[in-house]
């Protein structure tokens, strides 16, 4: 059985069209089998059939439809009870969803990304979706529901063209898809990826005028109706047909037009030697991926490497050496996470959030990204579908570590490092398992000749080999052991030989290598040669809470002034104990981070150690907070006591300096959160959490924000702070929220708001209330969220907060309008207006001035909204809102249609449209929407 709702409403049984009945029955079965297997509420149900005015007995009619088509499908075959009621008067049509043809569209398509752009089933499956589409969606029927949803299932048929031309075109056939595209760029004449592709299928039929004609024609109409040139591809496109290239450049993928390919890439090894099978071996997998491997033929799958060995081996130094050699047959870009798997401070990386930090490099938007941790990892791999990407995962700790961060289809090579095997990872994937051992005698002399010179190898060959050996052919102590000789040439490398066998004492961390090895002794030469204030500094370094670290960190940590801190850092640097693996951020390797623990545990006494970690957690924390102040200066944040002498927190002047900064050190300051945890240090985990929490809020980043929360919660519950515990309880709450668990946000909230009751802090008690309503109004319950914002503007006027004062008024009044009490609205916003007005508050202006305009909108008095939407997009254009600038101008044509002047609502609502293209921002296909609909009624 099938349901068509691409075309004419239909059902078919086999080859056989069964007679539904009449336009509404029709009607009634597509706004079914629109949810086919889900819940269509008997208020939605109702609102398709008729939309916002039905007649009386309207529900009566539906059910009555409904008893039709239960014995229709019941006839027809479908087993048990095909349309079943659920409670609260729904129905669900319990069907197979892919017996529905627009949900068997959307599954293919989907379903495309699993393809490699060459393998011809990708090619084949896109002709099978393009043949579900019979014409017109739910053509000979009408009502707002049919416009609305003919409008976006239009959209989701226009994207598929571009697809499936682009497959077409590649397969070679062009031409099949020079009708529907010229189709479709009549119906979309503004969508530019449409005549792009129109372009490319004549150009690749042989008809080279008609695509400069195509040029030519979008060029006029983009001029004529939006006065703006053609964008960037169409330009790309047009330029390299007027070259007569023989390829033309492919449609964007999912990265943003302009973003920087991903290089993530560390420094390539300087002084790289051996491993020459092993470099073979890769370049030979490496070709299977691009096609051009002796077999021919792209793989089936992802390809993944994984290179195993022990500690020291130079796994990392193999992996990211071939990466560089390989990177331009990645052309897409590489990826690259220390995955930390084996760190001495068991600051292991979650899957999910190397899978976040990816998101980022590939520059997808904040907004785009979804809260949940599994949404997330199903976008990062819609990201590499059709990409040509290397993936280094590094230092992994096993397979469930790697497993969320690989792509889910081919095209993409992984590269995972690791001192696990990974058998079940080469089991259950087919991985190429590369297991690396100690360098052999000859590359391990190779390393120190190239390192050292050839003269100083050749001059003492056996006492070469014996250093090779006594550093068990360690690529790591072999690099330790060549910078001691080359910073001291006047030792003889017998000499050498001889200080290394001296050496009495073991790195327990390399207990499963071979006996004779000392690689703490080798560390200890480097060690030894530092000047005191460089050895003191690397000694902290093993305090250090975070994977890296800063100067300016490092002077904190030091307690010195940070012009004395870049001279110890080189000379770290060079003595090969610590690296520069981003400009201005220093690592250190594992073990010698475990070398540094060990230490400073054996050498400074434990009120030093206390002192250091006291200021680095300092530092971050008075950082953080200057940040925190800069993001939100309305805010009234709890300024943390003044820092241990010795901190000199960074210096931060502007939002963009104190984004920037909280970006980069996100990761860090999360694990300071933890290491003051495991260290007492309760005071700084619920002030440096609180500090944290706008940015972890304003970037999406909630489970952290959660998991944060929860661990101040911890601290101030035993410190017996209550205001600190309010303040924790109203961030988890806020976290969950965001998240989307209402239960779990409202108890934590209303935790908060019990505590700050007891204490009778009526502002803090307001914020919770206000914090309650939204929660409340993002699930629609407008008349609870009404209430808590009444409380809240109780509260705050109790304790004169104007600043609280006047946004509670704008959120009273908004609720209000969204009840529909628009005149009760304008009052309460008016009062907040003046009160934004008195305090200064630009951006509590603009908040008001649209609450106002919304409301004489609904009251109908258009010329009046449209003058105070203009006032709040002055102001939201002063104070750099352009979120909030899109949310005016969309409320602003809405007005401007209703007052019948359609060509300043399409005016108003591109200006929205070309902001929130240039965010990214879900939004946009709304706004789109409303313009395509604008140009049919009002062409």
């Amino acid at each position: 059985m099938w349901i068509r709702l691409l075309g004419q409403v239909q059902l078919r049984a086999g080859s056989a069209l069964v007679d539904v009945g009449p336009a509404q029955r029709r009607l009634v079965l597509a706004a079914l089998a629109a949810d086919a297997g889900r819940l269509t509420p008997r208020e939605v149900l109702v609102d398709r059939v008729w939309g916002t005015s039905p007649p009386s007995g309207a529900w009566r009619t539906v059910q009555t439809h409904i008893t039709h088509i239960r014995a229709l499908l019941t006839r027809v075959g479908v087993p048990g009870e095909p349309v079943r009621v659920r409670r609260g008067g729904g129905y669900v049509l319990d069907i197979d969803p892919d017996m529905v043809d627009v949900h068997r569209f959307r599954r293919l398509v989907a379903n495309v990304a699993t393809y490699g752009p060459a393998d011809a089933d990708r090619t084949a499956l896109w002709r099978e979706i393009m043949g579900m589409w019979r014409g017109e969606p739910l053509a000979a029927l009408d009502g707002e529901w049919v416009d609305r949803t003919r409008d976006a299932w239009y959209g989701e048929y226009r994207d598929a063209v571009l697809g499936w031309a682009y497959a077409e075109i590649r397969a070679g056939d062009p031409t099949m898809a020079v009708g529907p595209l010229t189709d479709l760029v009549s119906r979309y004449p503004l969508v530019e990826a449409l005549p792009a592709m129109l372009m490319r299928a004549h150009y690749a039929a042989g008809r080279r005028t008609d695509a400069l004609d195509c040029y030519a024609t979008a060029r006029a109409r983009l001029d004529e109706e939006l006065a703006e040139r053609p964008g960037a591809e169409l330009q790309s496109v047009y330029q390299a047909i007027l070259r007569r290239e023989p390829d033309l450049p492919p449609p964007p993928g999912v990265l943003p037009a302009g973003a920087p390919v991903p290089a993530q890439l560390p420094a390539d090894v300087r002084g790289f030697a051996g491993r020459r099978d092993h470099l073979t071996r890769l370049d030979a997998i490496a070709a299977t991926v691009s096609g051009d491997a002796a077999e021919g033929g792209g793989p089936a799958a992802v390809v993944i490497s994984a290179i195993a060995g022990t500690a020291g081996v130079g796994k990392t130094a193999l992996a990211v050496h071939w990466a560089h050699r390989a990177a331009r047959r990645f052309p897409d870009g590489q990826l690259y996470v220390n995955l930390r798997g084996f760190d001495p401070s068991g600051a292991v990386v979650d899957p999910a959030d190397a899978v976040r930090g990816f998101l980022d490099a590939l520059a997808v938007p904040p907004e785009r990204i979804p809260a949940d941790r599994e949404a997330q990892a199903a976008l990062y791999r819609t990201q590499l579908a059709d990409k040509r990407m290397l993936v280094v995962l590094d230092n992994a700790r096993d397979t469930a570590q790697v497993r969320p961060l690989l792509p889910g289809a081919p095209g993409c090579l992984v590269l995972v490092t690791s001192r696990d095997r990974l058998t079940s990872l080469v089991v259950t994937t087919g991985a190429h398992a590369i297991p690396l051992d100690l360098l052999t005698p000859d590359e391990s002399r190779d390393v120190l000749t190239r390192r050292l010179g050839a003269h100083r190898i050749t001059d003492e060959p056996e006492a070469a080999d014996a250093l090779a050996g006594l550093c068990a052919r360690l690529p790591l102590a072999l690099a330790i052991v060549a910078a001691r000789a080359a910073t001291n040439p006047q030792f003889s490398l017998s000499d050498l030989v001889a200080e290394l066998t001296e050496a009495g004492t073991r790195l327990d961390v390399l207990a499963d290598t071979d006996p004779a090895t000392d690689i703490r002794a080798v560390f200890s030469w480097s060690y030894a040669a530092l000047t005191p204030a460089a050895a003191r500094l690397f000694r902290q370094l093993g305090l250090h809470p975070g994977a890296d670290i800063t100067a300016e960190a490092a002077a904190s940590l030091a307690g010195l002034a940070p012009p004395l801190v870049p001279p110890l850092l080189a000379e770290l640097t060079r003595a090969s104990l610590i690296a520069e693996h981003v400009r201005g951020r220093y690592t250190l390797h594992d073990l010698l981070r475990a070398y540094a623990a060990e230490l400073v545990q054996a050498r400074d006494h434990p009120g030093r150690r206390h002192a250091a970690l006291h200021r680095i957690l300092d530092h971050y924390l008075h950082t953080a907070h200057t940040a925190c102040r800069l993001l939100s200066p309305a805010r009234e944040w709890v300024t943390p006591p003044p820092p241990r002498p010795g901190v000199t927190p960074e210096v931060l002047t502007d939002p963009g300096q104190a984004m920037a900064w909280l970006t980069t050190e996100h990761a860090v300051l999360l694990a300071a959160i933890r290491h003051a945890a495991t260290n007492g240090f309760d005071a700084h985990i619920w002030q440096l959490a609180g500090a944290l929490a706008i940015y972890l809020d304003r970037q999406g980043h909630w489970h952290d924000l959660a998991a944060t929360q929860e661990a101040a919660l911890a601290a101030a519950q035993r410190l017996a702070d209550r205001p600190a515990q309010a303040q924790a309880h109203h961030f988890v709450g806020t976290a969950h929220q965001n998240l989307g668990h209402f239960g779990e946000a409202d108890t934590q909230l209303r935790r908060s708001l019990h505590v700050r009751e007891q204490l009778g802090d009526h502002a803090g008690q307001a914020s919770t209330h206000i914090a309650l309503g939204l929660m409340f109004a993002q699930q629609g319950q407008h008349r609870r969220a009404l209430d808590h914002a009444r409380q809240a503007l109780d509260l705050y006027q109790a304790v004169g907060h104007r600043r609280g004062q006047a946004n509670a008024l704008n959120e009273v009044g908004w609720q209000h309008a969204q009840l529909g009490n628009h005149r009760q609205a304008l009052r309460y916003c008016h009062q907040a207006l003046a009160l934004q007005q008195e305090l200064g508050n630009r951006a509590g202006e603009a908040a008001a001035w649209d609450s106002i305009g919304y409301a004489h909108h609904h009251l109908g008095q258009h010329a009046q909204a449209i003058t105070c939407y203009q006032h709040s997009l002055d102001l939201s254009r002063d104070v750099g809102a352009r979120y909030s600038e899109t949310e005016v101008l969309v409320h602003l044509g809405d007005t401007h249609l209703a007052a019948g002047d359609p060509e300043a609502a399409r005016i108003v609502w591109q200006q929205a449209l070309t902001i929130l293209d240039d965010l990214q921002h879900p939004d946009a296909g709304e706004v789109h929407a409303k313009i395509e609909k604008l140009g049919r009624l009002h062409p």
